[in-house]
């Protein structure tokens, strides 16, 4: 009599336990993390944080935004479990798809200039840089990283020239660097901090990315851990909505976008429309130039050249 009313107690237990946490399970907040980097490329992404367009798209759920230097600082985030979805270049996402990292391209966000800035007057070409001369960009891997080896073959023969004349900054950092005159003799960079560089009497562009890759190609994509794509698809996709929106919204809206992003960097309204709306700046979903990348990147080495790169794509 004993062991039954025991295994009954128990049943009762589990039952109330279940129960429980189911209850608790529902009331609770979905999650969605997104990792975005320093700089312009990324405004719709601001623009959607600052009018918590993700918000009205999926109710109910709780949106975290992080900012990050990196896009290596992105991958261990995602690694660790504590980001779903992040924005970068390409190259650095192939190198992360390549090194095994379960994620999927899911949209495209800008396309925008990057260039190579220098202050030096002796410096007007890629063959005029020192091995004493010191070359700043946001990693190796980078996008920037990238653009340089593809002008270092084609100008100087050897994709890997400037590998060991690399120091790892981020892109505020850099300009503050340059701006010194004194440890780095040139900044690979993106906007605003090539605007805010190339107004400074002497600094000057010497390579844009566009010269380096041989055409345009989109600078920030968005890559989603294939875990919470999987699980939660129409987050995905109210995502891919919301950055549509924040990009027509710039498009169509620039004064109006120019005062909400002034905020947000702490810069003159003027100052930001003028970048927003700067030759090159292109904010669109659109995807291009990644087969590019893919074989430039396989030939030079940065990539396995066996690596299979044909499911990179969220479908």
């Amino acid at each position: 009599m004993k062991i039954r009313q025991l295994k009954i107690f128990c049943i009762i237990l589990l039952a109330a336990i279940l129960f429980s946490c189911t209850g608790k399970n529902s009331d609770e907040k979905k999650i969605f993390s997104i990792a975005e980097q320093y700089g312009l490329a990324y405004a719709p992404l601001q623009i959607i944080r600052i009018n918590s367009i993700l918000e009205k798209k999926l109710p109910g759920w709780e949106i975290k935004w992080e900012k990050l230097v990196n896009t290596a600082a992105i991958r261990e985030a995602m690694l660790s479990g504590n980001l779903d979805a992040g924005f970068m270049a390409i190259p650095p996402f192939l190198i992360g798809y390549g090194n095994g990292m379960q994620w999927k391209v899911f949209t495209g966000l800008s396309a925008v200039p990057v260039e190579l800035v220098t202050w030096k007057d002796n410096i007007n070409s890629l063959k005029d840089f020192t091995a004493g001369d010191r070359i700043a960009l946001p990693q190796p891997g980078s996008i920037q990283h990238i653009l340089l080896s593809m002008a270092a073959e084609k100008q100087l023969g050897n994709a890997k020239y400037f590998d060991n004349q690399l120091v790892t900054m981020a892109h505020p950092d850099g300009m503050n660097t340059l701006m010194q005159k004194r440890d780095i003799s040139a900044h690979f960079t993106a906007p605003p901090f090539i605007m805010q560089e190339l107004k400074i009497e002497g600094f000057k562009s010497i390579l844009t990315g566009e010269e380096a890759a041989g055409g345009s190609f989109t600078f920030a994509i968005g890559a989603v851990t294939d875990s919470f794509s999987t699980a939660n698809p129409e987050a995905v996709s109210m995502l891919i909505k919301a950055i549509d929106e924040a990009c027509s919204f710039i498009i169509n809206n620039p004064e109006k976008a120019a005062e909400l992003l002034a905020v947000e960097y702490q810069s003159d309204k003027n100052d930001i429309l003028e970048y927003i709306t700067w030759k090159g700046m292109n904010y669109s979903t659109d995807i291009n130039g990644t087969d590019e990348f893919i074989d430039f990147m396989k030939s030079s080495s940065y990539l396995k050249p066996d690596s299979d790169f044909s499911g990179i794509f969220l479908k």
